[in-house]
């Protein structure tokens, strides 16, 4: 008899972990408290625009290319990707503008003529980079991050120094680089996406090796088009997909779990997959049978939050790219108010994606849709007033950079923040991106995919391990399912 299984969370983690368990011939049932699937990678269309509220930036194509694979498909069988030249811009101070090349010999001119010597300074970090890549694809990033022991393995210890666990990534970048640019350019996915440069592991330099040598790419119709098409391959396989189905409680008998509420209706199910909010969905369990306290999340170093403005645009804005970084005021300063001294920012880096600039499909003719990200430090205060203020700062800014007139031509605009990601995710603190990556959030020091008192509970998602983004997300879900299909088989 086919065991019953629940997925709590519509996102990358939840579509990935019932896609697995239904290939092994699971029933399985994804409920999604938003009334579309996604989870952080939803969409909105207002007044023509077709705004994506997620991730942005698509790296490491293969591990999509595996997951389709996984399931005797192709990647182009439902969408192509389009490599992205430049990759981006960065704005640094001055307004002085730069694009990044896509390609490898175009970057080490690049870093040559900004800094002698550094062309090749740069081909010995990507070499290095890869090494971490390659070696952290291939023997750590599908490891379900139980204990150390996972990890004890000669060909990986003889490694482990060459992986830089122990040394920071800034102290890293700058041993290579001393050109505020370069630095500012290297340190930019960590900033972005986890935790101050000073904090983290030198391993994450294979981010750059992933971002600038691998390229940065972007799937034909959009970013969403990624859920929608892991949305059939889930369907495909048998899976039944609730929307508007928000659960509230997770009921346990005999130290299993046996039944979630969902909208006031009681549904009995053989295990759970949690790939929602982590600490949300252990606010859903009795407190005895919880893996962490209220005192564990309290210590945990949280990756930043964001305050983003969709902005639909009347006209089209010929000189600004698909991505584009303003670093013109101080990374440091700005890393300081998010990591050590938790505050809004004084003077905020900030991210300009157009879409529209690749895709004219999600804009009308002769306009252009574009958002406009602050990363800042999660559990702050949130209000209009102080969006407003934000914004006001950043269009600033960003009007005397393409040096034209942007205020007067916003047709439509919504503001996301804090409150919101709580609101729509239960977002611990109102968090973007999970955990930051410290050493001591690495790995399997990162909370636990398995519920340690229920047998039969996993955990999926951003705050579990690999960690945040859409590639980590989708090998979560997949060990995820392997444990519980582990588990069934024994």
């Amino acid at each position: 008899m086919s065991k019953n299984i629940a997925v709590i969370g519509g996102g990358f983690s939840g579509l990935s972990a019932a896609s697995y368990l239904a290939k092994q011939g699971y029933s399985v049932t994804i409920f999604e408290k938003n009334n579309t699937i996604g989870g952080r990678n939803r969409k909105f269309t207002e007044k023509g625009f077709t705004f994506e509220m997620g991730p942005s930036w698509y790296w490491m194509p293969e591990v999509f290319d595996n997951y389709f694979e996984d399931f005797s498909k192709k990647r182009s069988d439902y969408y192509d990707l389009k490599k992205l030249s430049p990759s981006f811009s960065i704005v640094y101070k001055n307004n002085e503008k730069v694009e990044i090349p896509s390609e490898k010999e175009d970057l080490i001119v690049f870093f040559e003529n900004i800094e002698k010597g550094a062309g090749y300074r740069f081909e010995q970090f990507m070499d290095d980079a890869k090494f971490k890549y390659e070696t952290s694809m291939d023997k750590l990033i599908y490891k379900p991050g139980k204990s150390i022991f996972e990890y004890v393995r000669m060909d990986v210890l003889r490694g482990v120094f060459k992986l830089n666990l122990f040394s920071n990534f800034k102290k890293f970048v700058r041993n290579h680089f001393t050109d505020d640019r370069l630095t500012a350019l290297m340190d930019f996915p960590v900033l972005f996406l986890g935790s101050a440069p000073e904090n983290t592991p030198a391993l994450y330099s294979l981010m750059n090796y992933a971002g600038l040598l691998l390229g940065t790419w972007y799937p034909e119709n959009g970013m969403y088009r990624i859920i929608e098409s892991m949305e059939e391959v889930a369907i495909d396989l048998g899976v039944k997909i609730e929307t508007n189905a928000e659960v509230s409680k997770i009921n346990v008998e005999n130290k299993k779990v046996t039944s979630i509420i969902v909208n006031n209706e009681k549904i009995n199910f053989d295990a759970i997959v949690a790939a929602g909010d982590y600490n949300h969905m252990e606010k859903l369990l009795p407190e005895n049978s919880r893996n962490y306290d209220s005192k564990y999340w309290e210590t945990r170093t949280l990756a930043p939050s964001s305050l983003i403005f969709f902005l639909g645009i009347n006209k089209l804005i010929p000189n600004l790219d698909h991505h584009t970084l303003f670093f013109d005021e101080s990374l440091d300063d700005h890393s300081n108010e998010i990591y050590n001294d938790p505050k809004w920012p004084k003077k905020p880096l900030f991210y300009v994606c157009n879409p529209s600039k690749t895709d004219k499909k999600i804009a009308p003719e002769g306009c252009e849709n574009i958002f406009v990200l602050i990363p800042i430090a999660p559990d702050i205060e949130d209000t209009e007033e102080i969006r407003e203020k934000y914004f006001k700062i950043i269009m600033e800014r960003f009007e005397k950079q393409v040096n034209q007139n942007i205020s007067e031509h916003i047709i439509y605009k919504r503001s996301y923040c804090i409150n919101d990601f709580i609101s729509d995710y239960h977002s611990y603190k109102g968090n973007a991106y999970g955990l930051a990556n410290t050493l001591m959030q690495t790995a399997f020091l990162k909370p636990k995919l398995n519920n340690k008192k229920l047998k039969n509970m996993v955990y999926a998602g951003q705050l579990t391990v690999p960690g945040p983004g859409m590639p980590p997300a989708l090998i979560s879900g997949k060990l995820a399912a392997d444990e519980l299909i582990s588990f069934f088989k024994n």
